[in-house]
């Protein structure tokens, strides 16, 4: 789901796990911890559902949440955070000169890839040409330039990297975090990354190696024994493709499926057969609907500003998610763990009224929209049949548009789309607000809603760089507010996710819940006697 998922940037804050091991139709409560109920019997295999077919098995490229969920295991990160902390895999150290513009990366002795070549200072060096590289068209390049300007980086030694900043940015440290080495002796030399055969085998340093992909069916990864961290404790790895909702809770409920992210409102069903541990923890995401502005109709703020009207966002809440138990109105387009985040935005509370005035005030009468979202996804689907009913209210017809995600996906990423007035969509970005750009700068490939201001522009730009923090806050507060103010989003609700997995797997709070992933370390899962 590139559509707004993307470049992960510390993915990053210890989540809040509740794990619901009993039957009974309750929600999950806030208080209760996965445990540990037998012993770890050696080897066996793990089955995990994904909705489709991974991208590109190479994380310069990973941004969708099937290819982001299995690289966690066939890649590792320099580092990631935890609580705000940093937590280092790769790496061992990290350490800022005292201007901040020089930043000397250590890595841990002793690496290896999978095929046993070691893992190298020229390897991090060459990764992050790559990204840097215009010609190899990576989302992530963004993250790295400031002011205009890249970032340099260069080889001090075998283990040592050196990376350079043009100017100071409070950004950096934790847009690294989303960093992951690719191998330099397997890709060294292929003209388009992205496009290459050695994608299609990949090398990783990750607790699991690549053993079989077959499209459409599953991707198989095997235990790696070297791994720095410990040998994991299974054999095996499969990524199942499960791609209709009902037939995967039906897979999962007789062992064809061992683990899969459910949806809210099957977790009541499933979790009464007391087969499954429900790991329900924040994920820091937002869901939301996007204005198209392309259309010339939805180039109206006033027409955007009376469909946010039209809408109430808790009745679309108990709808989708049965109750604020699994997610939580949404206002701003940062998420709660976010650094900055504010709820000073406007939040158009439901006002029937208003929207109609708006809409005569535009000149906007009798209005036919196509609202966009993938057919597999059961919360949109609900969604959309609300924003059917409720924009009707006010003499607005809806057309749904209910498409496969290799279409959905086609056409979100056509920076001249005009086939759609609406669409939903979700992200993750984590912890540091200057991820977000991605979404939001006006040549931005993930800016679905197409609003280009260079004002706009001009703020993310400089909150990057802003090494004061209060002024910083501000002007991530001043970006929130324009988002809101000019409603090119519409945010819905910041959800929970919900893991289903079955009862003989233990190792679940050590494996460490994670957004997007749904674990951080599937090394430490294991089949309980």
């Amino acid at each position: 789901m590139k559509r707004k998922l993307l470049s992960l940037t510390a993915l990053l804050t210890l989540v809040t796990v509740i794990v619901t091991a009993c039957g009974g139709n309750a929600p999950a409560s806030n208080n209760s911890t996965t445990t540990t109920t037998g012993q770890a019997q050696a080897g066996g295999q793990l089955i995990v559902a994904v909705q489709e077919d991974p991208r590109v098995l190479n994380p310069v490229y990973a941004g969708d949440r099937v290819t982001l969920t299995i690289n966690q295991s066939l890649f590792s990160h320099l580092y990631t955070y935890h609580n705000g902390e940093k937590k280092f895999v790769l790496a061992e150290s990290l350490t800022p000169s005292a201007d901040n513009l020089t930043y000397t990366l250590k890595l841990r002795k002793g690496l290896t890839w999978h095929d046993s070549k070691p893992i190298t200072a020229d390897d991090v060096v060459f990764t992050m040409d790559s990204v840097l590289d215009e010609k190899q068209h990576s989302s992530d390049r963004a993250n790295y330039i400031f002011n205009g300007k890249p970032l340099q980086v260069k080889k001090v030694d075998e283990l040592t990297v050196e990376f350079k900043l043009p100017q100071a940015s409070a950004a950096f440290e934790g847009v690294l975090a989303s960093f992951i080495p690719i191998p330099k002796h397997v890709f060294e030399g292929e003209a388009d990354l992205e496009k290459s055969k050695k994608n299609e085998k990949p090398i990783g340093s990750g607790p699991f190696k690549f053993k079989e992909y077959r499209a459409g069916e599953y991707v198989t990864l095997e235990r790696f024994d070297n791994y720095f961290a410990g040998k994991p404790k299974l054999d095996t790895v499969t990524y199942r493709i499960a791609k209709d909702p009902n037939a995967a809770n039906m897979a999962l409920q007789n062992g064809e499926l061992q683990m899969r992210k459910i949806d809210a409102v099957d977790h009541n069903k499933l979790n009464s057969t007391n087969r499954f541990n429900m790991v329900t923890y924040p994920e820091g995401r937002l869901n939301y609907m996007a204005y198209n502005l392309n259309v010339d109709v939805m180039k109206k703020k006033e027409v955007r500003q009376a469909i946010a009207y039209a809408l109430d966002r808790k009745e679309l809440i108990t709808a989708t998610y049965l109750s604020e138990e699994f997610a939580k109105p949404a206002a701003s387009i940062f998420t709660p763990d976010t650094m900055y985040h504010t709820s000073e935005v406007e939040t158009y509370e439901h006002n029937v009224e208003r929207a109609k005035e708006l809409l005569t005030q535009a000149g906007a009468s009798n209005l036919k929209l196509r609202l966009a979202y993938v057919n597999t996804n059961k919360a949109h689907e609900t969604q959309a049949l609300y924003v059917q009913q409720k924009l009707g209210e006010v003499g607005i017809t809806v057309e749904l548009m209910a498409l496969d995600s290799g279409a959905f996906g086609n056409m979100s990423l056509d920076m001249n789309n005009t086939a759609y007035d609406l669409s939903f969509g979700g992200y993750i970005m984590g912890h540091e607000p200057d991820s977000y750009k991605s979404l939001y700068l006006s040549d931005a490939a993930y800016n679905y809603s197409h609003f280009k201001n260079p004002e706009f522009d001009a703020l993310w730009n400089q909150a990057a760089v802003e090494m004061d923090t209060a002024k910083r806050g501000e002007l991530y507060k001043q970006i929130q507010q324009t988002v809101a103010n000019e409603m090119t989003i519409y945010p819905i609700a910041y959800d929970n996710a919900i893991i289903a997995v079955d009862k003989k797997f233990g190792g679940l709070q050590e494996a460490g819940p994670k957004p997007v992933v749904m674990f951080e370390d599937l090394s430490k899962v294991f089949i309980q006697q």
